[in-house]
């Protein structure tokens, strides 16, 4: 890969995908970044990092083809909770079709940690069918990074709510030890999957930067917060009522759990992890 190469990022105004064209530009890598909104402010943003910024969306084949035009390599993710279970594979997999047909040399895909574990967890299955798919594919190179549970979410309208109140309210049991990342971590292994796309190549690598039972979650959130945070279980059937898959996820997590090598993949990647306190410490909680 060269400079010259153009990498397309889809979702490139989303979490994953923003995280994923920052590390690229600020790299000096061409990026078209895909958003189905382009006059958007996300996207204002790309283009003033030097992104091309294409309008495209994974339920259109006729915006994918014209978004993966000239492109050398791809950056897939897809939204489970706005897309659901099936039509997020059915998005995997056509986006992954057509970048093969289109020529592209690279394709990186972000599914879930632990997606060849057979967990029973509908959005972590349908994953594993995309990976499964893109392997049949027989890119020149493909790359699979697994992230884990994202400290952002921590931020999000489900958690922080309640944090704001001085409670952490999530379906765990205390003694759970959940893995978490960072979405700029994220970024950092997605630029090291394009860099070393040679070395990589069919590599599928759970990615993770810390590890924090609830209790422990609520404690360093009180130290960053500068006010008492306690964390309150709530119970699995409440979650049930609102996500079935949300609740089997939660229960696996008390069962069995993420099992991201952190120590491992900093020693390999030498990309040092972001821990909870760390990210934590850098949010505006005012």
């Amino acid at each position: 890969m060269t400079n010259q190469d153009i990498i397309l990022v889809t979702g490139a105004t989303g979490q994953q995908g923003g995280a994923i064209a920052r590390e690229l530009l600020a790299h000096g890598y061409r990026v078209k970044a895909m958003t189905r909104k382009p006059e958007g402010e996300k996207a204002r943003e790309l283009v003033r990092l030097g992104a091309e910024v294409v309008q495209g969306d994974l339920n259109d084949e006729a915006s994918l083809d014209r978004a993966l035009k000239g492109a050398w390599g791809v950056f897939a993710v897809q939204n489970t909770w706005e897309a659901g279970v099936e039509q997020e594979e059915v998005q995997g997999k056509r986006l992954a079709e057509i970048a093969k047909k289109a020529g592209v040399h690279h394709f990186v895909y972000s599914s879930v940690a632990s997606a060849d574990r057979k967990t029973g967890i509908p959005h972590f299955e349908n994953k594993w069918r995309i990976e499964q798919r893109i392997s049949e594919l027989a890119f020149p190179s493909y790359v699979i990074l697994r992230p884990v549970f994202f400290m952002e979410n921590l931020y999000s309208p489900s958690f922080k709510p309640g944090i704001d109140q001085g409670k952490l309210f999530v379906g765990l049991e205390p003694a759970t030890a959940l893995q978490m990342i960072s979405v700029q971590d994220i970024g950092k292994y997605g630029l090291l999957a394009f860099e070393k796309h040679a070395q990589l190549n069919g590599r599928a690598i759970d990615i993770a930067g810390d590890e924090r039972t609830m209790p422990g979650t609520a404690q360093v959130l009180s130290q960053s917060t500068k006010k008492t945070i306690t964390f309150e279980r709530v119970p699995i059937e409440d979650v049930r009522k609102f996500s079935v898959d949300f609740a089997l996820m939660l229960e696996w997590f008390d069962r069995v759990g993420y099992s991201a090598k952190i120590a491992d993949n900093a020693k390999e990647f030498r990309i040092e992890p972001t821990t909870l306190a760390q990210w934590a410490g850098r949010q505006n909680w005012a």
